[in-house]
Formats: structure tokens, C-alpha cells, sequence
């Protein structure tokens, strides 16, 4: 499902958050549960692209030098070139396959904000 800003949305699941705050000095532990089918609405949509690592990188240059000047090269500099693009390919596969991860801001009609969640928590209301 596609989420966009200002779709009513539904906690998919039960949701638990712990953690602790420092309050003038000293360490506050606190829990937060919110029942599944808590409703909210969509502020913010974030889509983060995966990362592309060094190799990929590398695949990239290697194979705009080789589809732009390979045809000027010597065979044996040509060879050598495509062997590498060669090598670096499945890393080039694997991160075209990786999808953006979504993640969003909901306000929930009891007040309560959750920032950076992933998209797959929520479903339509």
C-alpha cells in the first residue's frame, strides 16, 4: 500500500515503545502501548533510496568508459575493461533490486506522534 499526506490511517499491529529520559538528573523510565486499529492521519511521507557501496559505484564508471570510449580502445584495454564491469555486475544487480524504504509521520487522533515508521505498520482506515 501507498502511503500519501493526509490519508486516515490504522495501526496494523499492537505497537510497544520503551525508553528513558533524563529529568533533572535522573534517569525516568516509561512504555507506551497503542492497540492496533489506533487511527491517525499521514503528515509526512519519507522515501529513503537505498545506498549505493563502492562497487556499484565502480560498475558505473567503468561501464559509462566502456559504452562511451570502448569502441576507441584497443582490443586488449577493451577486454580488460569489460572483464571488470563483468565482475562488478552482481553488485550492480543486487542493489538495482533493493526498493526505497518508506517510512512516515502519523498523528494519531489521541495526540500522540510517530516519526519515522515504516510504512508497512499502518493500513488505510
Amino acid at each position: 500500500m501507498t502511503l500519501n499526506e493526509g490519508l486516515r490511517v490504522r495501526l496494523a499491529a499492537d505497537l510497544t515503545l520503551t525508553g528513558s529520559v533524563a529529568a533533572e538528573g535522573e534517569a525516568v523510565a516509561g512504555f507506551l502501548a497503542l492497540a492496533a486499529g489506533t487511527e491517525g492521519t499521514v503528515e509526512r511521507v519519507d522515501e529513503h533510496q537505498p545506498r549505493s557501496g563502492e562497487d556499484v559505484r565502480e560498475y558505473e564508471r567503468l561501464k559509462s568508459l566502456l559504452d562511451s570510449f570502448g569502441h576507441q580502445m584497443p582490443e586488449g584495454s577493451r577486454g580488460q575493461l569489460q572483464e571488470k564491469v563483468r565482475a562488478l555486475e552482481p553488485a550492480w544487480i543486487a542493489f538495482q533490486e533493493q526498493k526505497a524504504r518508506v517510512t512516515v509521520r502519523v498523528r494519531f487522533d489521541n495526540g500522540f506522534v510517530l516519526d519515522g515508521v515504516h510504512e508497512a505498520l499502518f493500513t488505510s482506515a
